[in-house]
Formats: structure tokens, C-alpha cells, sequence
């Protein structure tokens, strides 16, 4: 949607707002959960198994539900309370963790892999990243076969990243978009949990696991991403850059899309109006640039953020 009022005040005259909180279960991960759960039905998997941080859990659980399938998700046990509950909601069995995702993550596997459960974690399978594809697919249309100038994507495990830029060369393979400059891609983490941010200032091409990690944004905590290799590239080659932001302005950006746009943004989404303000204060994006803001999920599971 073209954030006319929101893209006003920042002087932006081609802002765009990608809002993934209409997918089922409210956010960008129903895309991958919908491909990964439907081949793993066809797989003749019978038990789903992943680490969450809320939102993968709750697609995962949804998308199994559908399917037929036993589901099986590890969460943080400081997740915030609307994420446990959808995961029960669709039937799914909530295991509650003393610690991280990762610490998640291994739980899961621990207790998966002796019982042959499908594991759809981050990188474990290849079909999430091809679910995640079709973001990449949607604003080649939406933009009228041309890719936009910028993308600003709020990264935790960086799927929905890799996932596009992957689909911009298959994109331009077909014959849909001319090749050309593809979109600067900005990688927005949390200022309490920027591993990506470290290595790209760095110039390494992995991050090293954050130290306690925190950050009110759940899908933002994330201490190392399996995938961080991949995220780094796609900002690299893209010519784009990583960018950590506090906290607050996540919430300031929640209510700022709120009233400007009337769109339901998580804090996710108001990390990436804050990383546009940063590159429009230095210059970096100009008035005439076509960015696409990433809301990645709606903002009803966070609703005690804004107090």
C-alpha cells in the first residue's frame, strides 16, 4: 500500500507499506509454514516440530492443524502470553523453555530426532525459504515489474531476506523483471540483539552469537540466525546496509503507522520505520527512492508494548 501520509511526514514521495499482518495467523510466517507443512504432509511426516519466538509457532501450528498433523512448539517461556495461547488454539502441544530460541532449538531436536518428528526450523528444510519467495513475487507485481529502489526488513532468523533474494534472480531468469539494480536491502535488528549489525559493521561474513540477548520485539530476539551467512550477502551484494534501533523507537513506529496509516504494525514493523528515519536523516534514502517497509506482523499479540 502507498504510505502517502506516512511517506509526507518523512518526505518521502514513494513510500510503501508491505503489510504481512493479513496473512493467516497474522503475520509473514504463515508464507514459509504453509510450504513447509504442506510438503511435509505429502513427505508422509505425522509429527511438526520448531523453536519459535511466537509467530512461527503459531503459522506452524495453524498450517498443521489443517494438514491433520500432530504439532510440537518450543518457546521461550517468557514469550508474550497471545503466542502460547494461538499455539493451544490450533491444537498444537506448547513446550515453555528456560531461555533463548536457540536454547529452544536445541530442546526440540533433542526431543524430536529420537521420535522421527518433522523438524521445519530455520534452515532445516528448504521449503520455508520457497514459501517466503513469494513476498518477492508480490511486489514485482505490485510494482508493476520493477523492483523498488530500497527494502527495509526487520531480521531475526532472516528467512523472509534470503527468501527474496532468491526470488529476485529466479524473478529476473523468467523474463518478468528486466535485469537491472536490484533493491538495497537493509537489515533492521534490535539494538539489544544485532548480531548481523556487528558482523556487517565488521565486515565479517557471520555473525557471532549476541550475548543476552533482549529486546520487546520477540521476533527480533534472535542471537545468532543459522542463515546469518546468507542475510549478510543478500545486504552486500545488494548494496544496502544493517541498521539496529532501540526499543522505544519500535513503539514510537507502531504508533506512527497506527495513526498515520491505519495499518496494525508489531514492533517489527516500527523497527523498520525507525531504520527509514535513520537513512533519510543521512541522506542515504532520497525524496524520489521507491522503499518498501516491511510490517511483518500485526500488532494484537503486542498491544502491552504500547503502555
Amino acid at each position: 500500500m502507498h504510505a502517502r501520509a506516512l511517506g509526507a511526514r518523512l518526505g518521502l514521495e514513494r513510500l510503501y507499506i508491505k503489510d504481512e499482518s493479513l496473512n493467516p495467523t497474522n503475520s509473514f510466517k504463515a508464507r514459509g509454514q504453509s510450504a513447509a507443512i504442506t510438503r511435509a504432509a505429502r513427505l508422509g511426516a505425522t509429527t511438526i516440530a520448531l523453536p519459535s519466538a511466537g509467530n512461527a509457532g503459531n503459522a506452524a501450528a495453524a498450517y498443521s492443524a489443517a494438514a491433520g498433523l500432530a504439532c510440537e512448539v518450543f518457546l521461550p517461556k517468557d514469550v508474550k502470553r497471545p503466542f502460547i495461547d494461538e499455539c493451544r488454539l490450533y491444537g498444537a502441544h506448547v513446550t515453555l523453555v528456560d531461555g533463548l530460541i536457540t536454547d529452544a532449538g536445541r530442546l526440540a531436536a533433542d526431543m524430536g530426532g529420537p521420535l522421527g518428528w518433522y523438524d521445519v526450523s530455520t534452515l532445516k528444510e528448504p521449503y520455508r525459504i520457497e514459501g517466503k519467495k513469494t513476498m518477492a513475487y508480490e511486489i514485482a507485481e505490485q510494482m508493476d515489474w520493477r523492483w523498488p529502489d530500497w527494502i527495509i526488513y526487520p531480521t531475526g532468523g532472516g528467512t523472509g531476506m534470503v527468501g527474496m533474494w532468491k526470488a529476485f534472480a529466479e524473478i529476473e531468469q523468467i523474463g518478468w523483471v528486466k535485469p537491472q539494480r536490484r533493491p538495497r536491502m537493509v537489515s533492521v535488528q534490535a539494538e539489544g540483539c544485532a548480531p548481523v549489525v556487528r558482523a556487517y559493521q565488521e565486515g565479517t561474513e557471520k555473525a557471532q552469537p549476541w550475548a543476552e540477548a533482549a529486546t520487546l520485539a520477540d521476533g527480533l530476539r534472535v542471537p545468532r540466525a543459522i542463515g546469518d551467512f546468507l542475510i549478510l550477502r543478500a545486504v552486500m551484494e545488494s548494496g544496502g546496509t544493517a541498521i539496529a534501533v532501540s526499543d522505544r523507537s519500535m513503539v514510537d513506529g507502531m504508533l506512527e503507522i497506527g495513526k498515520r496509516e491505519g495499518v496494525s504494525a508489531a514492533p517489527e514493523g516500527g523497527a523498520a520505520l525507525a531504520a527509514i528515519e535513520q537513512l533519510v536523516a543521512d541522506s542515504s534514502i532520497a525524496a524520489t527512492d521507491s522503499v518498501v517497509l516491511f510490517n511483518t506482523g500485526g500488532a494484537l499479540k503486542y498491544l502491552d508494548v504500547i503502555n
